[in-house]
């Protein structure tokens, strides 16, 4: 009998993924922001948050990953 994929899994994955579809440009903007404005007092501050935030993306884009491949393989 075949495996039929877990659609409320599936969803979650999704969510995952949309999720990180804005880290994924945040990040490079706030790094970009970041670089111009070296001489600022909140350089450090918005240099770290920007490595946060893509850091963030990556984990999200690793879960609904593992989500969608659960979902489908279980």
């Amino acid at each position: 009998m075949p495996k039929h994929t877990d659609k409320a899994m599936l969803a979650k994955g999704i969510k995952f993924l949309a999720i990180s579809l804005p880290l994924l440009f945040l990040s490079p903007y706030l790094l970009t922001i970041t670089f111009l404005n070296k001489g600022h007092n909140w350089y450090y501050i918005g240099f770290t948050l920007g490595i946060l935030v893509g850091a963030g993306a990556i984990f999200f884009i690793y879960k609904a990953l593992r989500t969608f491949i659960k979902a489908m393989f279980g």
